[in-house]
């Protein structure tokens, strides 16, 4: 049973790919989406797995430590039992869209910001708009009082609610420094509709070919699409801890303990596929957590 938890923000740094596998259609290795809303998401159990490997071999973490909190590797046969630590599938909060103003805004729409008050026990009132509208707390994004995103403008409404919760995102989601600065003046909240529709549609996706070793020229069939989500989306999962059940006598919130102190002695992740090409570098932030 599940006793501590505690939200876990996840913010990309590079392109990321966390893959769903092949598909038939025009992106040959699409990301890993939610099926009812098409948001992108990324699997607790890859997030474990990412986090797990990366503390592989670190100091302080022996292997009954790593054992004990995140369970036995998937080849052992012996001692099986399961890991005191776990994560929800990560949700969707702000997606990256270009603007005419200040390169880029961090896009979230009213679903978006009730899914994360809802996991952090946050009732957060955005008031009812308009679909043409957008909510803002900044003016400085205005273009002759329009917001123009991509291809879309809108009319701007200043909002305290886009105030509160970009305030309350650039102290607690991602370190102090440019980009929390830039959270909390360029956070803007857009209809779902329109956000669903930016999601779906803007992410990075990529062309990569297959060289013939032999000839150094392109291998045929070789053209193939990958899919990543771009620089500077934050998404968030809720990091769930037990007790360890191997005997070792490790509380749920010495478990927390032991992932906090892991956080804040490394900046940069590695989730997802292509690492050797530099996709899939996160940075992680326990709400509350004390890091810097």
């Amino acid at each position: 049973m599940f006793t501590e938890q505690r939200p876990l923000f996840i913010y990309s740094v590079s392109p990321l790919h966390m893959g769903a596998g092949t598909t038939v259609g025009v992106i040959d290795n699409p990301i890993q989406r939610e099926v009812h809303t098409g948001w992108p998401s990324m699997a607790g159990s890859g997030i474990k797995g990412a986090i797990r490997h990366a503390l592989n071999g670190e100091q302080g973490w022996q292997k009954d430590l790593l054992t004990a909190i995140f369970g036995p590797a998937p080849e052992s046969s012996a001692d099986l039992h399961a890991g005191a630590l776990s994560f929800t599938d990560a949700q969707l909060i702000c997606f990256p869209v270009r603007s005419l103003k200040r390169a880029y805004v961090y896009a979230t729409c009213p679903t978006a910001i009730a899914r994360l008050g809802r996991l952090l026990g946050k009732s957060w009132v955005v008031p009812d708009f308009e679909e043409t509208e957008a909510l803002i707390g900044n003016s400085g994004l205005l273009q002759d009082n329009r917001l123009i995103l991509e291809a879309l403008a809108y009319d701007p409404r200043m909002d305290k609610s886009a105030e509160e919760i970009s305030g309350w995102l650039a102290s607690s989601a991602i370190p102090a420094g440019f980009f929390a600065d830039k959270l909390r003046t360029d956070l803007v909240i857009l209809p779902d509709t329109d956000f669903t529709h930016f999601v779906r549609n803007s992410t990075l996706v990529e062309p990569h070919v297959r060289i013939e070793e032999s000839s150094g020229t392109a291998k045929d069939g070789g053209l193939f699409y990958t899919e990543n989500l771009p620089p500077e989306s934050l998404l968030v999962t809720l990091a769930m801890a037990s007790d360890t059940r191997n005997g070792k006598t490790i509380s749920a919130k010495q478990v927390i303990d032991n992932l906090t102190g892991a956080l804040s002695a490394r900046s940069v992740w590695q989730f997802g596929g292509d690492a050797t090409t530099g996709r899939g570098l996160v940075m992680l932030r326990l709400a509350g957590g004390g890091q810097k």
